[in-house]
């Protein structure tokens, strides 16, 4: 397998997962998110769409971001669990094989990307 260049990422998803318990703080942090970052926010989904296993919202984001919005989340999640992929135009490789988990590493449902 020869090497991507990083210039294959045309950006990247950062998925918070929340509960009906967890809503309210899923929305304190959506809403200092929008206030820190210049990121496109995704609706609120109430149910596990896609391959996500959890109700979630998206937050994307450009590849320069990545050094301030992650570590961020990663400092200011509390005891949300957020994916991170990025945006290769690959799929099923960008869920499954280059994904970051913040907190618990949860199982997707990947046969929706096959």
């Amino acid at each position: 397998m020869s090497p991507k260049h990083i210039d294959a990422i045309t950006g990247y998803h950062a998925h918070v997962y929340y509960d009906a318990e967890s809503k309210a703080a899923a929305g304190v942090l959506r809403e200092a998110i929008e206030a820190r970052f210049d990121v496109r926010m995704g609706r609120w989904h109430d149910r596990p769409v896609g391959p996500h296993p959890c109700w979630s919202y998206q937050v994307a984001f450009t590849p320069d971001l990545f050094a301030s919005v992650v570590p961020w989340l990663a400092l200011n999640r509390g005891e949300l669990v957020i994916f991170i992929h990025p945006e290769t135009g690959e799929d099923l490789p960008d869920h499954r094989d280059r994904a970051l988990w913040l907190g618990a590493k949860l199982e997707l449902n990947l046969d929706v990307l096959r």
